[in-house]
């Protein structure tokens, strides 16, 4: 952890983009509440094959206009370099400065992995499109991708996003602290030393919580899992007891020198505020220079 101590710490929050204008109107609510908070960046997630390709531009560009920083993600399966071209132009228009950079989830029905496979291609591809406009972002998996061959592959996976040109890491979130400690030990063996900050997801639902950690590798420990069944349809204790949770987490890995800490806010002010509040984090305006 020697590495990530030696970072400012940065503070984040993801949304996805809604379907509709009632959706919308509630996420307004939600940023509003959250950029009380003066996070350094809000990231908005982007569709399998860029399935949100446009509420996802929406989005970002109206919180820009809020005079907020907007992070989009943005994912090369399925995608041409000229539909890349043309969405890191658009972003550049609207002043933003930094990217998500992610392979994505191919979407049903489709074969072809598109011009980019990677998201080691699509750092390269923004690099060699835009030089260092962008402040780039890649995922990290301290749990290790679900469709890793095996940890040490993982861990040369994710290098090699680095040497492509990626300044700093967001984790899958996850729920064992140790597992982080790890990944970041083992990316300091191999001369890996850019901020990696935790994904933070409140738990608020078991079951929506069970079935997406399943299904995108993130474990629930069997302590953990066992409690949170327990509380059946008592939802008030299980969010009182997930904050509880989530507030240790957090103080842990602060603590250790994680470098900040993002969080999967599932476009819900209410929890991520509440795990604030038990930190005790300031809110004072944070700023990363993209120059």
């Amino acid at each position: 952890m020697i590495s990530q101590k030696q970072h400012e710490r940065v503070f984040s929050f993801e949304f996805f983009p809604t379907k509709n204008e009632e959706a919308a109107v509630k996420l307004r609510e939600t940023r509003s509440a959250l950029a009380k908070l003066n996070p350094r960046f809000f990231s908005v997630t982007f569709g399998a094959g860029g399935s949100t390709r446009d509420r996802t531009l929406e989005t970002v560009v109206e919180i820009q206009q809020a005079g907020l920083q907007a992070a989009p993600h943005l994912s090369c399966i399925a995608a041409s370099r000229a539909d890349l071209r043309a969405l890191l132009s658009a972003y550049q228009q609207h002043g933003i400065r930094h990217i998500v950079a992610l392979r994505g989830d191919l979407p049903a029905g489709a074969s072809k992995p598109g011009d980019l496979p990677y998201a080691r291609d699509l750092v390269e591809f923004i690099r060699a499109e835009t030089g260092d406009h962008f402040h780039i972002e890649v995922a990290a998996y301290p749990e290790f991708h679900p469709e890793a061959r095996d940890a040490t592959h993982d861990l040369k996976n994710f290098k090699r996003k680095v040497e492509a040109g990626a300044n700093s890491a967001m984790t899958q979130y996850f729920y064992n602290a140790d597992a982080y400690y790890r990944f970041v030990d083992s990316c300091e063996k191999m001369g890996v030393t850019l901020p990696i900050v935790p994904g933070i997801m409140p738990i608020t639902n078991y079951v929506q919580l069970a079935r997406f950690s399943d299904r995108c590798g993130a474990e629930i420990p069997r302590c953990l899992r066992k409690r949170l069944e327990a509380f059946g349809d008592d939802a008030v204790s299980l969010r009182a007891f997930g904050l509880d949770v989530l507030t240790e987490l957090c103080r842990k890995l602060l603590d250790a020198g994680a470098p900040g800490l993002h969080f999967y806010t599932m476009n819900q002010a209410g929890p991520t505020v509440a795990i604030w509040k038990n930190l005790n984090l300031d809110v004072k305006p944070t700023h990363r220079s993209h120059d």
